[in-house]
């Protein structure tokens, strides 16, 4: 998708469309509570754990946010209230629409006095908080990077070992946390103070992006040590059962780092290894990339429905390697809705953009 600026970065619409696409089979496969496919059903040791476990597709997406706005940026001056300004216009009007359908459900379905009230309370709360319905929570955690972002670019020119302070701040963070409440995976997980790793890493693995180019055994390399780490992770409950939400395990005071150092450096590699030509695969990946925003936000109307249905009344869904070709063929099914949604919430705004850099 074409920046305010004019550019246009083919393989990170690709990395877009595999992040949503993550989130989307993990919502499709394992629904609220770990159906049609139980938690337990990890698969065998290869790329498929990471959609038994696609919650990883929120931290890719952080990770090549991070990326993304470095390379935007590198070398210019930027007019940070217009940068604000397009942030806006990109995000907030589906956010606004999907916060006000949630609003609609809630006043039509709920038998609870005060229901909707309670619930438009959430919506000022979101500034800071997880609140946001649809996944927002992650609107929020991307918009309190956008708040610190040119204190990173600022380090990221004065100095890269301020990006690695900025690391080791956190992982303290997060320690501390884990030794006051005995657990930090709400923390890691939802909030600014796990994801600044993915943003952070994102930012340093493009200033370094040299040493990945062409580099296929390292990438390999690299990709095979994380499939090991979330398939051991997999393997010992995952995201749930580790033994339960939240989970009192240290793993998470370092997850958010190892899945930021090892998504940039393969952001990195894919974006400077190959010339991307329009083939007809790369042009669907790239259209889902630019649907990617629409897909996250609006799968949680359809996914976990469509799944139980398909599961109760067509085919039996339990197994992993049976449903995730089915939800493969569900990402790919939301394309005109998310067409819909950007022809006509989200284009409109995005023409108001002004160009926000200056060479």
């Amino acid at each position: 998708m074409k920046a305010s600026s004019g550019e246009h970065y083919v393989a990170l619409d690709h990395v877009r469309a595999v992040a949503a696409m993550l989130v989307f089979v993990w919502h499709f496969t394992h629904g609220h509570q770990g159906s049609p496919v139980p938690f337990e059903g990890a698969p065998f040791w290869g790329p498929l754990v990471l959609f038994d476990e696609g919650h990883v597709g929120v931290a890719l997406f952080m990770t090549l946010s991070g990326y993304l706005f470095a390379k935007l940026l590198d070398g210019k001056r930027v007019i940070y209230h217009l940068f604000f300004w397009n942030r806006a216009l990109r995000l907030l009007p589906l956010l606004l629409l999907v916060i006000a359908i949630n609003a609609a459900q809630v006043a039509m379905t709920s038998t609870q006095p005060g229901a909707t009230r309670e619930f438009l309370q959430t919506i000022p709360r979101g500034l800071l908080l997880p609140t946001w319905p649809n996944g927002g929570w992650s609107i929020t955690v991307e918009l309190h990077f956008y708040l610190l972002l040119p204190g990173l670019l600022l380090l990221a020119r004065r100095s890269p070992r301020g990006l690695w302070a900025v690391l080791a701040i956190a992982l303290l963070i997060r320690t501390g946390y884990h030794a006051w409440t005995g657990e930090v995976q709400s923390l890691a997980y939802a909030t600014i103070f796990g994801r600044i790793d993915q943003f952070a890493l994102g930012i340093i693995a493009f200033q370094g992006r040299h040493r990945f180019a062409g580099r296929h055994v390292l990438a390999g390399a690299i990709a095979c040590a994380f499939i090991s780490l979330y398939w051991w992770f997999d393997q010992n409950g995952g995201f749930f059962l580790r033994p339960a939400y939240p989970s009192p395990s240290r793993l998470w005071i370092i997850l958010p780092t190892l899945e930021g150092a090892a998504f940039s450096a393969l952001i990195a590699w894919y974006d400077n290894s190959f010339a991307h030509r329009a083939h007809p695969l790369s042009k669907l990946f790239a259209l889902l990339g630019e649907y990617s925003y629409s897909i996250y936000l609006l799968h949680f109307f359809f996914v976990f429905a469509v799944a139980q249905w398909i599961h109760v009344h067509v085919i039996d869904l339990s197994n992993f390697y049976v449903a995730l070709p089915v939800a493969l063929l569900g990402f790919v099914a939301m394309t005109p809705v998310s067409y819909l949604s950007m022809r006509f919430v989200e284009q409109p705004f995005l023409r108001l953009r002004r160009r926000y850099t200056i060479l």
